[in-house]
Parts: C-alpha cells; structure tokens; sequence
C-alpha cells in the first residue's frame, strides 16, 4: 500500500469532498441555454474553475459588467439548489481524523456558495481554514489558491499535498510546488495524469490516515492508487 508523509492536506471541495455534480450541471445548463451554447461545452470548460473566470472564458467579448452580473445571478441559482449536495465517501471519516490545524479546503466556489454546499453535506463543522474565490485574485490553473491555503496553515507548499478531481486544480496544485493526489470522481484516469498528477485514488474512502512520525507529519495510506510513471515517486 502507497504511503505519503506531508505536513498539510489542500483538499478541492466540488467533486473531492462534495458530490455537487448535479446541481452544478444544472445551473450550467441553464445558464448556457440562455446564452445559445451548448451545455456540455459549458460544464467541461467550467470544470474546477472559479464561475466568474469561467464566464470571462465563456464571454470574451462582454463587458466586465456583464461577467460580474453573470457570475451573481449563477452563484444565487447554484447557492438556492442544494436539495442532492451530500459528503462524498470517506469525507466525513477522514476530516475528523486529520487536526483541523493541518488541512484547508481550497475551492473555486465563493465564500458564500462554498459555506453552503459545506453545510449541506455535514462538512462546515470540520473547516477552521477555507480559501476560496472570495479570496483570492486568481482562479485555477493559477497556483496562488493552493499557495493561498499552504499560507493559512503555516506550511511549504512543497510540504502538502493537494487532493483534487479537475485538471486544472492539478495543474494549480502543481504550479504551486505540492503533490498532487487525485480522486476519481469526475475526471478520466488519462486526464488527471497528464495534468500532473502523483497519484490517483477512487475517493476520500481510498484515503486512510495512519500513525505519523511526528507530531507535525501526516502519514498517509493509500488504497486503489495509481502511479504516475512520468514522476518520481516520494514519500
């Protein structure tokens, strides 16, 4: 069995410890049929990034009036549909038993959005660090939301691993100096590796802490995993 020793845990919200795909796409869909194009291209580009960089993406020739009121109108239709938001498995087993003082969830939601599906999968209670859109001034596949979240908990970055399910939070993950664990919930085996990623597990219940070395480590064990052949392997 794979193990991993850091000193925090980065984890993505949508698609990592919250199943939201749903209501995601249906926000989406609707958004993109308003807008004459076609909702599949719409969800895949809007895939792991924050909605108001996602709609700059979707609407170049808008005004900044535009992207900001497409943004607001979306995170009210997203923040009001959270009837099948739940914890993905493992979730709520592996937050409690990680410190609080040594993970943080790094979300391209907003702070508002990102308090909401936490809440409605069982989750806020677990959170003492959250970056999220909110917060920062560049959305993935920009590393500052992961360098953001090693800050919040006093860590490298080259000290954490990040658990992600969108490419480009890989991406933002590695640019960022972490490693990069990624969960199997939305994104093709191919895609997660040639974004970068170290390793691939199904979901959070793949994920089982062990006793660490130290007070200030993590260890992690690792079931189901896949390698990435193209990167070292560390500990």
């Amino acid at each position: 069995m794979t193990r991993i020793l850091c000193s925090g845990l980065l984890f993505d919200m949508d698609g990592v410890l919250v199943d939201s795909t749903a209501a995601v796409a249906r926000a989406w869909t609707r958004w993109a049929i308003k807008q004459g194009m076609d909702p599949e291209f719409v969800i895949k580009t809007a895939h792991g990034r924050a909605s108001l960089a996602s709609i700059q993406a979707l609407l170049p020739h808008a005004s900044d009036a535009v992207h900001l009121r497409e943004s607001a109108l979306l995170e009210q239709t997203e923040s009001a549909d959270v009837v099948d938001v739940i914890a993905l498995p493992g979730t709520r087993e592996l937050l409690a038993a990680i410190p609080a003082s040594q993970f943080a969830v790094v979300t391209s939601a907003t702070r508002g959005l990102a308090e909401v599906r936490l809440r409605a999968a069982g989750l806020l209670d677990f959170v003492n660090h959250l970056v999220t859109a909110s917060d920062i001034q560049q959305s993935k596949p920009d590393p500052e939301p992961y360098l953001s979240g090693a800050a919040a908990l006093g860590f490298s970055p080259a000290d954490c691993v990040v658990i992600e399910d969108a490419p480009s939070g890989v991406r933002a993950g590695r640019a960022a100096g972490c490693r990069v664990l990624a969960i199997r919930t939305t994104t093709p085996d191919a895609e997660l590796l040639a974004s970068g990623a170290e390793w691939i597990v199904n979901d959070c219940a793949s994920i089982r802490p062990a006793a660490p070395p130290s007070r200030r480590e993590l260890a992690l064990e690792l079931a189901d995993d896949s390698r990435n052949p193209r990167i070292p392997q560390m500990s």
